[in-house]
């Protein structure tokens, strides 16, 4: 009798409804299933959304094919989420259109969600990019690209129980560094972040989320570059940006960007994205305000209202400006100054009225690269 019960509530936890490939994740399964697959794509959808019931045959389609290219348990799975079934997991992953596709490596979520082609086979062919080993063997000959962001650990093998945590780690970020493997055949482990010919060594416990939590800030720079294909992405973020525009070949502005973000921005990297732009591609942002290739350097804020140029960027080097310039955008001083002048500019009178000069700023380029209304169904459009 108890291994009836056995099967009867396996069955009830992995069963799916439609008969497809796809596991139905529900409030009883989801958390198993996460924390016993390498990786895990889930596509969070809503029956009455045109876009979700367009994927749902591509999305068990790429299960059934995936299954069968990886058929060795726990090393992938595609599965489905019904939002308005299952409202508490789609409020646990902070969902705000359908469908969303996250991707989870070892039960956590990753920063990138799948943006690509909505085919069987560009799914087929992303799973089986996500599942290449994230260590590269660096040799003796090998050398490391200085400008990379690089990871290098040296083990006696690939079998110690601190090689396969460094494994767990290098997939959560292997978007964002490079990861490198010495063996040596000598303990201890050793473990090192690499960039600009700096070294920075691991020193702490090897555990996956004391390894994580010292490599995430440093694989993850502060300041990073926006291109039409991460806009999206850095949108959905939710957070204004402030952009250096530079020229390509430009790199004396970047670094005087990265250092003034560094020495006194940090604390603001909860309330905005530092980013770069190449100023020759996004050339239509600079025509909304008024400039041309001509005038970079510039900086300025995308609110996803409107666009506010920092006024002379030389003043960028006048310790605090830049600072104020956000915080005008908080207080919104920023907003009111473009609409009716500055504060504390007092304008003529006319027949005995205050004369109120209106100014309109330039509209938000950026929020146009935002989730597409044309590719999903925005439950919350005006955060954007």
């Amino acid at each position: 009798m108890p291994n009836t019960w056995v099967t009867v509530i396996t069955f009830v936890l992995f069963y799916n409804p439609t008969n497809s490939n796809a596991v139905q994740l529900n409030a009883l399964n989801i958390d198993s299933i996460l924390a016993t697959n390498e990786l895990v794509m889930i596509n969070f959808y809503a029956d009455w959304c045109r876009f979700s019931n367009m994927l749902s045959p591509i999305w068990d389609e790429a299960a059934a094919l995936i299954a069968k290219e990886f058929p060795e348990p726990g090393r992938v799975l595609l599965a489905k989420v019904d939002c308005d079934a299952e409202g508490s997991i789609a409020t646990r992953f902070h969902i705000t259109k359908y469908p969303t596709l996250k991707i989870l490596r070892n039960g956590q979520v990753t920063k990138r969600e799948y943006r690509g082609q909505r085919s069987a086979e560009a799914l087929l062919t992303f799973v089986k990019k996500q599942l290449e080993d994230p260590v590269k063997e660096l040799k003796a000959e090998d050398k490391i690209e200085p400008s990379s962001r690089s990871v290098v650990g040296t083990f006696a093998s690939r079998l110690t129980p601190e090689y396969d945590v460094y494994r767990k780690a290098a997939t959560a970020l292997k978007d964002d560094c490079t990861f490198y493997i010495k063996v040596d055949g000598i303990p201890p482990p050793s473990v090192e972040f690499v960039h600009n010919n700096e070294r920075l060594p691991y020193s702490s416990d090897f555990t996956m989320s004391a390894l994580t939590q010292f490599l995430q800030p440093l694989c993850i720079p502060i300041v990073r570059e926006i291109t039409f294909e991460n806009a999206e992405e850095l949108s959905e973020e939710g957070l204004p940006f402030l952009i250096l525009f530079h020229r390509p070949s430009d790199t004396k502005s970047k670094q005087e960007y990265n250092n003034l973000v560094n020495r006194e921005l940090r604390e603001e990297k909860q309330n905005v994205n530092f980013l770069t732009a190449d100023g020759e591609k996004f050339s239509h942002p600079l025509h909304h305000l008024g400039k041309t290739v001509n005038d970079l350097p510039l900086l300025a804020i995308d609110s996803f209202r409107h666009m506010y140029l920092f006024p002379r960027y030389e003043d960028s080097h006048i310790p605090g400006k830049v600072l104020q310039f956000l915080k005008d955008l908080y207080s919104g001083k920023l907003h009111r100054e473009f609409h009716y002048g500055p504060d504390s500019t007092q304008h003529p009178a006319i027949d005995g009225a205050a004369q109120v000069i209106i100014t309109a700023p330039p509209e938000s380029t950026f929020k146009k690269l935002a989730p597409s209304s044309n590719r999903y169904t925005l439950l919350h459009k005006d955060e954007l």
